[in-house]
């Protein structure tokens, strides 16, 4: 198991030639010449906790968005939760979390389930600091769709996956990113880590159940420190602990 020495993973993401359509599907011609990200692995680094399911992403830019592109392996994909800004890992989802200036405060989360539903919140410094989460604060033109691999909430038959794309506004996230430009100079580096959080399930009458059910008690809190963990947390930058919010410990990606 890897410990607080974890070596963060790095990217180097390019510019991309055109704007780049936001469908959820990944085929849009920028994404081509785009390089995958490493696969995914837990979240603590155990090479013995290897992910059931692949996942992986691409990471692009232009003058106008960071674009963010991830595709998940998964033969059953469901999805329960259709309000905005519900806690997004109720359900299996794929997050992204980014600190511009790579100093460990004030960053941000945005989560994703395969309905299309999105959490976005920021936190002025980790929960293991004091910090407590600014809830709702949607970043005004973002932009994020999901295509399903199969058919949606069906378990009848099995799927091949789901992807996400999101295009993230320059100008919407220069408060994460205060006397740095943006978008980012050649050559500036970016503290960002993806997680996937992955339910087991059963089907029960032709529907999917989470395990456990939706609505059993866990610990109220959304400090990662103070939950119970039943589900998988796959990620790209192991962070050496069940806790996202070390962000000292997430990715570094260059601006190239």
């Amino acid at each position: 198991m890897m410990d607080n020495t974890t070596v963060p993973r790095s990217y180097f993401c390019q510019r991309v030639a055109a704007p780049m359509e936001i469908d959820g599907s990944m085929r849009d011609a920028g994404w081509a010449s785009l390089p995958w990200s490493e696969d995914f692995v837990d979240i603590t680094g155990d090479e013995s906790l290897r992910p059931r399911f692949r996942t992986r992403v691409k990471m692009g830019w232009d003058d106008t968005y960071f674009y963010v592109g991830a595709e998940m392996e998964e033969p059953h994909v469901w999805g329960t939760l259709t309000e905005r800004n519900a806690i997004m890992f109720n359900d299996n989802d794929f997050e992204v979390f980014i600190d511009p200036d790579g100093d460990g405060l004030n960053y941000y989360e945005f989560e994703i389930n395969a309905l299309g539903t999105i959490w976005e919140l920021s936190l002025p410094k980790p929960y293991g600091e004091g910090g407590v989460p600014i809830l709702g604060c949607n970043l005004p033109g973002l932009k994020s769709a999901v295509h399903v691999r199969g058919t949606l909430n069906d378990p009848s038959d099995c799927d091949e996956g789901w992807s996400v794309e999101v295009a993230f506004l320059w100008k919407a996230m220069a408060g994460y990113n205060p006397e740095r430009p943006m978008p980012p100079s050649i050559g500036d580096v970016w503290k960002v880590n993806f997680s996937r959080v992955q339910w087991e399930h059963e089907v029960v009458s032709g529907e999917y159940i989470r395990i456990p059910p939706h609505g059993t008690p866990l610990a109220e809190s959304l400090n990662p420190e103070e939950q119970e963990h039943p589900e998988d947390n796959w990620v790209w930058s192991p962070q050496g602990a069940v806790n996202m919010h070390l962000p000292l410990r997430w990715g570094e990606v260059e601006f190239r």
